[in-house]
């Protein structure tokens, strides 16, 4: 009983951090605005609130993940969220912006540690508890949206920008109180071997790509947008190669290279591409302005509170899914999850006029990226070992956030392809066909899945 006791209480705890690091993660989106009239900055920098957590996030991961499958992971997820509320003073304090860029990448460590707690949940708790508390934490980030993007507006429109990240500080400390309570202690043995060179390519090859695909303006200058890409691949084949020759590699791309890793990750890229490119639609549609003939005109809280049944049905998959795993495999339920991705595209496509309709769309999405988060870690840990864990986990996240960034630009593209030279939005149908990009790259990531060797 008391083994029962200390397995949900960790899990709890697990749980809890990476829904405190998901909203923090999230404070950038609902904010932009404010800091670039607040701290009377351009928008494409107020922009970089967001961006630069999501790139510290993403090369943070595999440098966490691997620090972490060895003796130290409690205290490697502690000093993650200690450099969190570092970051989160940065926000919070009236200093320059440019610290406050600074403290949102630090406040990014805390998206890259979402991986090691799964490896905590693997390693540590029994089963089915760990199954179901990996896929809690997979679905974080989807629950953290509709919890984060309409409490921080509101504390933005009613105490100003430094208080929305003030938030955001308080729950990093909580959620630091929460590990250093819950976790559990390390064990005797040898510290892992950080590769700092693959560490350095991996960083500075994805933050190239991240860069290509979230920034428009490098390709302002082709021969530019081309250069930076050209030069994040030619890193990337040097990181593979450093990887394939030290003791100690930050990715065991022998392991990466698996058929079930392989297909499981080319999965999570295409799916992450259609889930965020709809996302990103309909939080767009529902912003629309009342001149342009078409959407809802929704101000900026009562567009966060249209997110909450998102993360509503999102934390409903998150504990349906693996349960649904049992009686139609981890193939079936990524098929099932996928389908209602793309049922929230058709959705949208026939239900333009009515708000009701889009907002069942818009729930409907959230079930299904809350049920592709919380099979993909079954899928992309069959037969890894369990030391690997972390290290998978984070090439999976990284595999994410570019499949989200691609979806983002790739959305913000079709919809400037479809709008008519001198106006500022497009017509409605260039949401719709925008949207029906979205089954197809759903129904290809479902056939990946399928595949078997």
């Amino acid at each position: 009983m008391d083994s029962d006791r200390q397995a949900q209480r960790i899990g709890t705890a697990l749980v809890a951090v990476a829904l405190v690091v998901a909203v923090i993660g999230s404070l950038g989106a609902p904010l932009i605005t404010s800091v670039a009239t607040t701290l009377h900055v351009p928008l494409a920098a107020a922009q970089w609130t967001l961006t630069v957590t999501l790139f510290a996030g993403a090369i943070a991961a595999p440098v966490l993940g691997r620090l972490g499958s060895g003796a130290r992971r409690r205290v490697t997820v502690l000093n993650a969220m200690v450099v969190v509320v570092v970051g989160g003073a940065l926000t919070a304090l009236p200093l320059p912006f440019a610290f406050l860029i600074a403290g949102r990448a630090l406040q990014g460590l805390g998206l890259g540690a979402v991986a090691l707690l799964m490896s905590v949940a693997r390693t540590e708790l029994p089963e089915p508890r760990a199954t179901g508390t990996i896929a809690a934490l997979s679905v974080a980030s989807t629950v953290g949206i509709g919890v984060g993007y309409p409490l921080v507006g509101l504390i933005d429109q009613l105490a100003g920008l430094r208080a929305a990240y003030a938030f955001g500080l308080i729950l990093s400390a909580v959620a630091l109180v929460i590990a250093w309570r819950a976790l559990p202690r390390d064990a005797p043995g040898p510290n892992a071997r950080l590769d700092v060179p693959g560490a350095i390519l991996l960083g500075i090859g994805t933050l190239g790509i991240l860069l290509v695909i979230a920034e428009p303006a490098l390709w302002a200058s082709p021969l530019l947008g081309a250069a930076v890409l050209g030069l994040s691949v030619l890193v990337l084949a040097a990181w593979s190669v450093v990887e394939l020759r030290v003791p100690a590699p930050l990715a065991d791309l022998r392991l990466l290279g698996r058929p079930a890793v392989l297909r499981a990750n080319s999965a999570m890229l295409v799916s992450g591409i259609g889930m965020y490119l709809l996302f990103s639609l309909l939080t767009r549609y529902l912003q629309t302005p009342s001149g342009a003939g078409y959407g809802f005109a929704l101000p900026g809280v009562a567009a966060g509170a249209a997110l909450i049944p998102f993360s509503a049905l999102g934390f409903v998959a998150g504990r349906v899914v693996p349960r649904l795993v049992r009686a139609m495999t981890e193939r079936g339920a990524f098929a099932l999850s996928a389908c209602a991705v793309a049922a929230a595209a058709v959705l949208l496509a026939v239900g333009t006029g009515s708000l009701a309709v889009v907002l069942v769309a818009m729930t409907v999405l959230g079930f299904g990226v809350g049920g592709v988060s919380a099979v993909m870690p079954r899928l992309v840990l069959e037969g890894v070992p369990a030391p690997e864990t972390a290290s998978v986990l984070s090439i999976n996240q990284i595999v994410r956030s570019v499949g989200f960034s691609i979806g983002s630009a790739l959305a913000g593209l079709l919809l400037a392809a479809a709008t008519p030279a001198g106006a500022l939005v497009p017509p409605a149908g260039g949401y719709v066909a925008a949207a029906l990009w979205a089954p197809p790259l759903l129904a290809v990531s479902a056939l990946i899945v399928a595949l078997r060797r």
